[in-house]
């Protein structure tokens, strides 16, 4: 019988669990392919699902502690007009097949140890409660201390906007119980929005500590400027682009498909090209992974990150991201 897990095949896994953490935030449990080579807690990997017969790729932080069955595990926040959180929270039943690619990402702490701050939002736990897993098992008799963990000092501050949407709580505060962690958790509706010029008298000793974060995009660039200012070390995880406000638009004119279309400086070309019918390579659609890359031709397009104009003549070898790019006047793709 053919095994779509067997070794040397494309690396695919399959949902043998769903369970729901929040309202709308689940943990996937899967069985990953032969061809699984691992992870370092922190890491994420990137799943692909065929949603109406298009193949769409989304970075998910796996979550799992310590385990030999060979099975892994991310937790997926549905969030609005999320294609693929939504598909996976909603929509998806154990025996699905998904694709995988392995695990990648640097947010993940030094093997030697050191003092640490986690400043996590919403789903930006879900790196966090993968490092705190493998560091602090925690098993039917409580929290394992591991010989290695007692290298670890570390402040956790999670932010949610209410305690039936803090994913996890009930497992940092185990861990915080335990003695294995610092827990200080505020909520929108109780504390207000989390004020980042504040940190200091939330974690005194904060400057001693690096800091690691993961959250929406706002609370980043908050804490990345507190930091400069402060000299205080600091990684982020980010699974978003941030755009900045949208130009003008254009007409867009996909050669070899024969497409053309007017597209407003809003939206990518990935996803005007996607909605006129368009076949378009796509992958991370946050501007990493370069998959979605195609030849400018001619014309000019926007970053949609940083409002970087590129524009090009016949003469030019350009090739853009389509995910995080947007017309900026008239341009031909060779597509």
């Amino acid at each position: 019988m053919f095994d779509p897990l067997r070794k040397g095949a494309d690396l695919r896994g399959r949902i043998e669990e769903i369970h729901m953490e929040t309202a709308d935030a689940a943990t996937i449990v899967i069985r990953a392919g032969a061809d699984w080579a691992g992870h370092v807690p922190g890491q994420y990997v990137r799943i692909g699902v065929d949603i109406d017969g298009v193949r769409t790729w989304r970075p998910y932080s796996l979550t799992h502690g310590p385990r030999g069955d060979g099975r892994i595990s991310v937790t997926v926040k549905a969030v609005p007009d999320g294609l693929v959180s939504n598909h996976l929270v909603r929509h998806t039943k154990p025996g699905t097949l998904v694709h995988l690619e392995q695990a990648a990402g640097d947010f993940v702490l030094p093997p030697e140890g050191g003092r640490f701050t986690f400043i996590t939002a919403g789903s930006g736990i879900t790196p966090v409660i993968g490092i705190l897993r493998n560091l602090f098992p925690v098993t039917d008799d409580g929290v394992l201390r591991l010989e290695r963990s007692d290298n670890f000092d570390i402040v956790v501050v999670h932010v949610a906007p209410s305690q039936p949407e803090s994913i996890f709580i009930d497992n940092l505060r185990s861990l915080d119980e335990a003695g294995a962690i610092r827990l200080i958790a505020r909520y929108d509706d109780q504390h207000g929005i989390l004020d980042v010029n504040a940190l200091g008298e939330l974690v005194p000793d904060l400057a001693e500590r690096t800091t690691y974060a993961c959250g929406p995009g706002g609370l980043l660039d908050a804490l990345e400027s507190f930091h400069d200012t402060k000299e205080v070390p600091l990684q982020v995880e980010k699974f978003r682009a941030t755009y900045v406000e949208p130009g003008e638009g254009g007409t867009v004119t996909f050669a070899k498909s024969g497409v053309t279309i007017d597209v407003d400086g809003a939206t990518t070309l990935m996803e005007a090209a996607e909605e006129a019918g368009v076949l378009m390579p796509s992958g991370c659609r946050m501007g990493i992974c370069f998959t979605c890359v195609l030849p400018l031709k001619e014309g000019v397009v926007r970053d949609l990150r940083n409002g970087e104009i590129t524009s090009v003549t016949e003469s030019d070898n350009v090739r853009v991201q389509t995910c995080i790019n947007a017309a900026a006047g008239a341009c031909t793709f060779d597509h």
